[in-house]
């Protein structure tokens, strides 16, 4: 395989879930030679929030459903990590349990720290949710104190499997609010290009996904058009991406 490397050239990722995205939209273009699954090993999912009355709660799903109270969060990679990750938000935020009918549901939510199936605490448990997976800096800070907490008091207690799986469910947490930007639900079709320091990166996006790139020698004058064309959800990666190739194109 090394013989055959004509050139490198490197896209600059926000996040190890970011740089997986983009492998795994690459592999579902074209399937190379040294690949021998396309689009890679990860399953594709979602996060599930349902605010009903009847049944609330955090789930994965694999599709996109639209119904009343419910919203959806991702794409994700990984449908393990993100199995953990719902786990670890459903452990701080009991939202399963804050039902409005009577029996155990309810009293689980009671003890698990809701008020046991009012409106008012579904909305607040959900609203909790939302803002972790939005990636609101405050939200996700509070939930990665909170499971580091109950982490280290599992582990002075002595409960090591408990810890281990709290340790876990952080991780995943880590995972699904890390930045993201390759990958939406929007179908969308464009071109996004970043330029710096004579360098012009172009990426090929279809169905809101990144299908090929290319980066070429253009002045500041010609990239312009480019650049001004570029959907704004793109700008961020397309200009960071330019920026390394012009630091490697000149050896920096």
């Amino acid at each position: 395989m090394v013989a055959l490397v004509a050139g490198v050239e490197a896209v600059e990722c926000a996040s190890e879930h970011e740089a997986a995205w983009l492998e795994r939209s690459l592999l579902e273009h074209e399937l190379l030679p040294f690949n021998r699954t396309a689009g890679g090993q990860e399953v594709e999912v979602y996060l599930r929030l349902d605010t009903s009355a009847r049944s609330p709660g955090l789930t994965v799903v694999h599709e996109l459903r639209p119904a009343a109270g419910v919203r959806y969060f991702g794409p994700y990679l990984g449908g393990l990590r993100v199995r953990l990750a719902a786990a670890g938000l459903r452990r701080v935020f009991p939202l399963d349990y804050a039902v409005d009918s009577a029996g155990i549901a309810r009293e689980l939510g009671t003890r698990r720290g809701g008020s046991g199936g009012s409106a008012g605490d579904r909305d607040e448990l959900a609203g909790a949710i939302g803002a972790v997976l939005r990636r609101e800096p405050g939200a996700v800070a509070a939930i990665r104190t909170e499971l580091a907490a109950r982490r280290d008091a599992a582990a002075r207690a002595e409960v090591f499997e408990v810890a281990g799986r709290i340790q876990e469910e952080l991780a995943a947490v880590d995972w699904v609010t890390a930045p993201q930007r390759v990958a939406g639900p929007e179908l969308t079709d464009a071109v996004a290009c970043g330029w710096a320091d004579g360098v012009l990166t172009r990426f090929e996006i279809s169905s809101g996904r990144i299908r090929g790139w290319h980066q070429s020698r253009r002045s500041r004058a010609e990239a312009a058009p480019l650049v001004a064309q570029t959907p704004p959800e793109w700008r961020d990666f397309a200009d960071r991406s330019a920026r390394l190739a012009a630091r490697l194109d000149s050896g920096g």
